[in-house]
């Protein structure tokens, strides 16, 4: 099987394209770990799926692979190389695109230059939905973690996040702890673990050890589950500047019940074909 593809990353945060609309495309968990690697593949954090919809009143269907081989429910990051991947591939000339998710509908807002703005819905707060095992909601919660207790935030964004406050993200243990969380059994789903310093109201700086995948530079849900665990607890404005080791988000959340908006950057890198 030959397939055409191309490589995008959202701040770093890097994705195979796949467009099976104009081509067939065949997936497995283990093609998916194939073009995923980065020593004997393509290499990616995740691979997108580009399909027609289900739903006829929407513009496409979006799926989404972990380097794993598992399939998710979500990308911030991969939201937006989707629309720009689409608009470049000519599927679509809209500027606003309704894209079917696993999570639900996405609305995505191609802007000028290379950024994109996507409305990520509002995020989930209840725990059994999160999904993660606590009796009642609370803007916080208290995790034990090899005889440690965390104080952490949860909230999915269609995928599961578990955020904590850290006064530096340089010296923050991303990846035992990340890994620890990860795989935690108050997450029947996993989750996917941010480490979030807030420098003032207005900005902050985060390292995300995602579900699947390990630490990336980016990760936009990650960014989007960090601000409302954050405004939840009042520390930050309704809008805040967030810095990944890839690059900056601009996060926009007026409170509970209100959609979140995620503005960065989509960059394509380079265009081929790979045989499997």
């Amino acid at each position: 099987m030959r397939l055409k593809f191309t490589k995008m990353h959202g701040l770093g945060n890097d994705f195979v394209m796949l467009d099976a609309i104009t081509q067939r495309v065949k997936l497995s968990p283990e093609r998916v770990r194939q073009i995923a690697d980065r020593h004997t593949g393509i290499g990616c954090d995740q691979l997108l799926l580009v399909e027609a919809p289900r739903d006829p009143d929407v513009d496409f269907r979006y799926r989404i692979y972990n380097s794993d081989g598992s399939e998710v429910e979500n990308c911030g990051n991969g939201a937006r190389c989707f629309a720009r991947f689409v608009r470049e591939r000519r599927l679509t000339s809209k500027e606003n695109i309704l894209v079917e998710t696993a999570a639900g509908i996405l609305e995505l807002k191609v802007q000028d230059g290379d950024q994109v703005s996507v409305d990520m819905g509002p995020p989930i707060l209840e725990p059994q939905q999160v999904p993660f095992d606590a009796d009642i909601q609370a803007e916080s919660y208290p995790l034990q973690v090899d005889g440690e207790t965390y104080t952490i935030g949860a909230v999915s964004m269609g995928n599961p996040h578990a955020v904590l406050l850290v006064e530096d993200v340089d010296t923050a243990p991303v990846d035992s702890l990340g890994a620890a969380i990860e795989c935690h059994p108050r997450f029947p789903q996993k989750v996917n673990v941010g480490f979030l310093q807030i420098q003032d109201r207005k900005t902050a700086r985060l390292r995300v050890f995602e579900r699947g995948v390990g630490e990336t530079r980016a990760c936009g849900t990650g960014a989007c589950g960090a601000m409302v665990a954050a405004r939840l607890r009042g520390l930050v404005d309704e809008e805040l500047q967030i810095t990944l080791p890839g690059g900056t988000l601009t996060i926009h959340w007026p409170g509970p019940g209100e959609p979140v908006t995620m503005t960065g950057p989509a960059t394509a890198v380079y265009h081929g074909q790979i045989v499997l």
